[in-house]
């Protein structure tokens, strides 16, 4: 096995508006990321998928979450809190990716532990190179838990 081969992750987002999730797919295409890409559209569904309840039971763990902080049923801020309040799951990298630049949904995201807060650029290639680099920084620069 190559090295590279060595470092493909499962990428879980979470995301309910569908123009950001086809521009997180079209820039794992784009930029060619072997990672697999494994979409839900609320907090709920998240946690489901991440227990690996109902129709998720086969869900792979995902080495990284991006996650959006307003979802509807439950927000970010409660999967975040949720997520890194279970003994399971609090090792998964959550890298918080929002349109929201307020102070205060920065400062309490990382103090629910979140690793990385991004706000999200509003041109497609900001974007796609913004989700490149997040990819690229997770899957080849750091050491994350197996």
């Amino acid at each position: 096995m190559t090295e590279a081969t060595l470092n493909i992750i499962d990428v879980l987002l979470v995301e309910d508006d569908p123009g950001d999730v086809l521009m997180t797919r079209e820039a794992f295409e784009h930029h060619k990321l072997g990672n697999s890409l494994h979409v839900v559209d609320d907090g709920v569904e998240a946690l489901a998928f991440l227990r690996r309840e109902g129709q998720y039971a086969g869900a792979p763990r995902p080495g990284l979450i991006l996650l959006d902080l307003n979802l509807p049923r439950m927000d970010g801020r409660e999967v975040l809190a949720e997520i890194k309040s279970d003994e399971n799951l609090m090792d998964i990298p959550i890298v918080v990716l929002t349109t929201s630049s307020a102070d205060e949904d920065i400062v309490r995201s990382y103090k629910l532990h979140a690793n990385a807060y991004v706000t999200k650029p509003v041109t497609f290639n900001r974007f796609v190179e913004v989700v490149r680099q997040i990819d690229q920084f997770f899957v080849t620069v750091v050491t994350l838990p197996r």
